[in-house]
């Protein structure tokens, strides 16, 4: 549930919001359970974990950083379901660490791969943490949104430098440790063991229009964000996705 008074908020996380929605949707009919046993590694201050306490779910989050985690106690108590919200520090290399294998129905792990060391062990961990039947959501920077990025700014070394580099960044200055192809996330999703039932292209678009347009143009908003609804599922622009979202299900999950 992206928040409306957010613009740039609500195109970053609608399409996943959707996918992931409707995941916890399938899980509840197939439990019969109304709350969901949610983790969510690399939560943060909680832009997930809240909302998804909101719906009813016990969401248990793990952050390295105490900072995110003092914000996820602030936010969860204002939203009032500081009941359903628990912090711990750690992180998806030392997960069980910290939380029990095999307690959880569906797991977010957004924004982490990028920042491992490794990522396929990272992938492992989330998977171990899913109950026998569960749910993994899956969301990492994209090499061709980046690619594309530094070309229109001019950047054109850097931007072939991206493309060219094993872990897709255009120099020492760049942020962002790590970039994924689509191929190279679902390949670590199925070798963890999960079936993939949906790869989404997320902000195709959104970063490359101009802010100010998005905030005044009347309507370009709800136009933008159904584009970028359309998008998400067509397989020729996950190449060019800023980030990629993969859901991954455990055999039995799947066939539900």
């Amino acid at each position: 549930m992206p928040d409306p008074t957010r613009p740039r908020a609500s195109l970053r996380t609608a399409v996943v919001w959707e996918v992931l929605q409707d995941a916890l949707d399938r899980r509840v009919k197939a439990t019969g359970r109304d709350a969901l046993d949610v983790l969510d590694t690399g939560g943060g201050s909680g832009n997930f974990a809240v909302p998804l306490a909101r719906l009813g779910h016990r969401v248990t989050v793990v952050d390295p950083s105490p900072n995110a985690l003092f914000a996820l106690e602030r936010r969860a108590a204002e939203a009032g379901v500081a009941d359903r919200v628990k912090g711990v520090q750690g992180d998806v290399l030392g997960l069980f660490d910290v939380v029990e294998r095999g307690a959880h129905d569906v797991v977010l792990c957004h924004g982490v791969l990028e920042h491992v060391d490794d990522p396929a062990e990272g992938v492992r961990n989330t998977v171990a943490a899913l109950r026998s039947e569960g749910v993994l959501s899956l969301l990492a920077a994209g090499l061709g949104g980046a690619v594309i990025a530094r070309a229109l700014a001019g950047h054109f070394t850097e931007a072939k430098q991206a493309l060219e580099d094993p872990d897709g960044r255009w120099g020492s200055g760049d942020p962002m440790p790590r970039r994924f192809t689509a191929e190279q996330l679902t390949g670590l999703v199925e070798g963890a063991g999960l079936a993939v039932t949906a790869v989404h292209g997320v902000r195709v678009f959104a970063d490359l229009v101009p802010g100010v347009l998005v905030d005044t143009e009347p309507g370009a908003l709800d136009a933008l964000l159904k584009l970028e609804a359309a998008a998400a599922e067509v397989p020729a622009f996950h190449a060019v996705a800023t980030q990629l979202h993969v859901l991954g299900e455990t055999p039995g999950a799947a066939g539900v």
